[in-house]
This record gives structure tokens, C-alpha cells and sequence, in this order.
């Protein structure tokens, strides 16, 4: 995973573009950094006063920046980086299919980078007074969701059959302190998730073994993948919005257990425990746990 490049504050980076201070890309305003669209359904009830509320549901969160390219006397400087800024958007990768997204990182004043995953909706240019190195913008780019994630994810790996890394270890010296939580004895299958919202996790099992269950303990949910790994081979199951597949390492897929739900696997801020068994004589396989802290806010 390539290491993400470091923003100064009030720096940002759309794709692969740094735009905002210290660029060509001056930044006027950014819209929709604070609550999302809401999705409502309420209705107001016939022959009587009011409203009933019905669940509020948010919608993708939409960016919206005022911004300008500037590079004086430079027609084709600033034309180049009207291209640049077009030419992640327009990949495969991003808008070949349905669920991939790009990435846009924001940077300020005393908080760390957050990312915003989703596309470039808009990118309009005035090239009136290009000729003079000028060219504003107006850039709307839209979010698969309404969160802000980590720049950077977390990780952690457990072996099949490990049930902690603590114990005792005899002859007892007193006095001996117990520890209160189980995370402060540094069990494996317990993840400290940080952040404000829950997040998804990208799990990966990797063999030799079959028929292996991930289950989360803290919410009673458990994915099954109905498949056998040879040494070397992996299943990957990514609960992403947006993504959600289930990979071999092979490019093919893997069938789930109809009682697993991809959807409803997540990761909450706080400690939450996770455990997972399968099919596996050697006792050598281990299941990786990959997740990016989720924020509801700057």
C-alpha cells in the first residue's frame, strides 16, 4: 500500500493533484463540509396538525469548491493542470465500474487529513483569460457516503486457534497486578477502533483451510465463506459500501453462507472483539483484519 503523501494545512489532494496552498489550484470556498443531505419520508398525517417523522437516512455527501488555476503569462501551464486534474476521474479504475470511487483528501488547521472516497461530478473551467495564466473552476465532487475516513488505515492479524497472548507464568511473584480489560493483555481478537461512526472492514483469510467464519462478537454478526484454501491461497471479503465482494486470490470469487451479512458487518468506535475458526489441521492459517477509522465530522 502506498504511503499517502503528507498535506500542509489548508492543502488538499483530488486523485493524484494537490490543489489548495502552496499549488497552482488557489482555493476560494469548499461547500458541504458540515451535515450531509438527509433522505426523509415524513408525512403529514390527514385531519390534524403536524408531522410524523418518519427514519432519516443520509445521502452522499457533495463537495462543492470554488477554485482557480493560476500560473501567470502560462496559457499552457494552466491548461496542463486542467488536464491533470481530469485524468484520474477518467480511468477504469475509477468510472469503469459500478462502486469505485477516487479519493479526496482534505487538510486542515488542526485536524489530521480526513478522505472523502467517491467522484469527480463536475470540473468546469472559464478558459476566457487563460492567455493571461488564469482559469477558474468550479468543481463539485460527490461522496459515496456521508462520512469522512482516516488518511490511513488500521490493521491487525490473528492466527487460527490463539485465544490471547497473556496467561501466567509460574512461580507467581506477589504482588501481581490483573489486568481489568481484556485489551490491556493484548488478546489478539480484540480491535480498538477509533473514530466517531462505525466503519467497514476489508477481512482476508489466508490459507490452508476451509470453510472459514468470522464472526464479531461485540454484535453477534458472522460471515462464512464457503470455499478451501490451499497454503498460499486467500479469500478476501470487503464489506465497503460500494464494494462488497467477496475476491480468491485466483480474480474469482467465493460463495457466502446465506446467513451472512456482508452489509451488516462493521466495526465500532470503541473495543470490539472479533473471533473466527475453520477447517484447518495445521493450525497455520491467520485472518487479517484491515479497516479505516470513520468520522461524522471534521
Amino acid at each position: 500500500m502506498t504511503t499517502p503523501i503528507e498535506l500542509a494545512d489548508l492543502q488538499h489532494q483530488l486523485g493524484t493533484v494537490l490543489i489548495g496552498a502552496g499549488t497552482l489550484v488557489t482555493i476560494r470556498t469548499i461547500e458541504g463540509l458540515g451535515q450531509p443531505p438527509l433522505r426523509t419520508a415524513d408525512v403529514e398525517p390527514p385531519g390534524e396538525d403536524g408531522l410524523w417523522l418518519a427514519a432519516d437516512y443520509y445521502s452522499g455527501r457533495t463537495l462543492r469548491i470554488d477554485a482557480a488555476i493560476k500560473k501567470a503569462g502560462d496559457f499552457t501551464g494552466v491548461l496542463d493542470q486542467l488536464a491533470a486534474l481530469q485524468a484520474d476521474a477518467d480511468t477504469a479504475a475509477v468510472r469503469g465500474q459500478g462502486g469505485t470511487t477516487m479519493n479526496l483528501r482534505l487538510k486542515f488547521p488542526g485536524r489530521p487529513t480526513r478522505v472523502v472516497r467517491g467522484r469527480l461530478r463536475k470540473l468546469d473551467a472559464d478558459v476566457t483569460q487563460g492567455i493571461h495564466g488564469y482559469i477558474p473552476l468550479d468543481v463539485e465532487f460527490q461522496g459515496q457516503d456521508h462520512l469522512y475516513y482516516a488518511d490511513t488505515p488500521d490493521t491487525t492479524s490473528m492466527p487460527l486457534g490463539s485465544l490471547t497472548e497473556g496467561g501466567m507464568t509460574f512461580p507467581l511473584l506477589f504482588p501481581f497486578d490483573i489486568a481489568g480489560e481484556a485489551s490491556a493483555i493484548a488478546r489478539p481478537g480484540y480491535l480498538q477502533v477509533t473514530g466517531t461512526a462505525a466503519t467497514w472492514p476489508v477481512l482476508r483469510v489466508n490459507g490452508p483451510c476451509a470453510n472459514p467464519t468470522i464472526n464479531h462478537v461485540t454484535s453477534g454478526r458472522s460471515i462464512t465463506v464457503q470455499t478451501t484454501l490451499a497454503a498460499g491461497e486467500w479469500v478476501e471479503i470487503d464489506t465497503r459500501p460500494g464494494w462488497r465482494t467477496v475476491l480468491r486470490e485466483n480474480g474469482g470469487g467465493a460463495p457466502l453462507a446465506p446467513t451472512s451479512r456482508i452489509d451488516q458487518f462493521q466495526l465500532t468506535p470503541g473495543l470490539n472483539e472479533i473471533r473466527w475458526n475453520a477447517t484447518d489441521p495445521t493450525l497455520t492459517s491467520t485472518l487479517a483484519v484491515t479497516w479505516w477509522p470513520a468520522y461524522k465530522a471534521l
